[in-house]
């Protein structure tokens, strides 16, 4: 499935939102909540040799992050991430996703400060004080595994560190509030309510997505609260992202008129976010992207003494 602001499928020219959005939301929603037969298998739900298929580009995936994880430092260029990236790719025989999907130009995204996604990699070198997110995505044998992940380039304010706990913790609160037979809908709220109880937004724009052989598709993951999420239900199999993108300031966005693939907030505030790929199993929801030696559930990015978020019982609300 295309994006929101991806031109539509059908080929009018027009935003996806603008155009079979709606009417592609309705029909999956009624083949997979409405009235189906229980013996009829849901076409989104992998079998148990995909769901290895997954796992395996799941682990390549934060494998590739490790590996760039020690070269987030000042000085170095984004073209110089995108060149490790795609040279380390190659070189395990698989494929760098983003490169060439719809005509984006890089191996990943590299996405600065007020960037919300989608930076394109360039000569600009990184500075003592930057946030950066990247954004990476493997095809293996066939397989999408995707991730993203906000870095620290030396010492950040405390602004930086709050908006990134802030995206950390959400994913993190979100994963824990799903279950199998559970909504799809409860990922928003968590993070709606979490992002907004601490004074912090989230973008309405972009969203996270089922991935699976094709690296958007059904469903729609929607950071915030909306009616067709409410209604969908996480069977197992159903593989997904959630990748919340958070802003210090106003959720409203500004797409790069120049380039058409950049994104910034309007008020040019700092945006972080964080993503795994999610796998929906019998037992619950399995993280396909925890990379080893990355942070982990719990983390914190706050300063000592620095004051921490506020919970608000968000998953006991959704638990109710």
């Amino acid at each position: 499935m295309v994006q929101r602001n991806d031109p539509c499928w059908c080929g009018s020219e027009k935003k996806y939102k603008k155009c079979h959005l709606d009417p592609d939301q309705n029909k999956n929603k009624k083949s997979l909540v409405g009235n189906q037969k229980k013996e009829k298998k849901n076409p989104l739900c992998l079998s148990s040799e995909e769901r290895q298929k997954m796992r395996v580009a799941g682990a390549f995936n934060a494998q590739l992050m490790d590996y760039i994880r020690p070269y987030m430092l000042p000085g170095i260029t984004t073209n110089q991430i995108d060149k490790l990236v795609y040279d380390y790719t190659i070189q395990h025989g698989h494929i760098p996703a983003c490169l060439g999907y719809h005509g984006f130009p890089k191996s990943l995204c590299t996405s600065v400060n007020e960037v919300v996604c989608h930076g394109i990699p360039d000569e600009r070198a990184l500075e003592n004080g930057d946030i950066i997110n990247i954004d990476l995505t493997t095809i293996v044998e066939g397989w999408h595994g995707d991730s993203s992940e906000t870095f620290f380039v030396g010492e950040v304010s405390d602004e930086a560190r709050f908006v990134t706990q802030i995206s950390f913790d959400s994913l993190y609160h979100s994963i824990r509030a799903i279950r199998p037979g559970g909504r799809l809908g409860d990922i928003g709220i968590v993070i709606q309510n979490f992002a907004e109880n601490n004074g912090c937004s989230v973008v309405r724009d972009y969203q996270g997505h089922g991935i699976g052989r094709t690296f958007h598709q059904a469903p729609s993951v929607p950071h915030f609260k909306d009616t067709f999420s409410a209604n969908f239900i996480l069977e197992p199999g159903i593989c997904f992202t959630i990748e919340p993108m958070i802003n210090a300031g106003t959720w409203e966005i500004v797409l790069d008129r120049k380039d058409k693939w950049t994104v910034r907030t309007k008020d040019k505030k700092l945006s972080a976010q964080f993503e795994h790929t999610i796998l929906m199993t019998e037992s619950g929801p399995e993280i396909l992207t925890q990379t080893k030696l990355g942070p982990k559930e719990g983390h914190s990015f706050l300063r000592d003494g620095q004051a921490k978020p506020k919970s608000f019982g968000v998953l006991a609300k959704i638990r109710s």
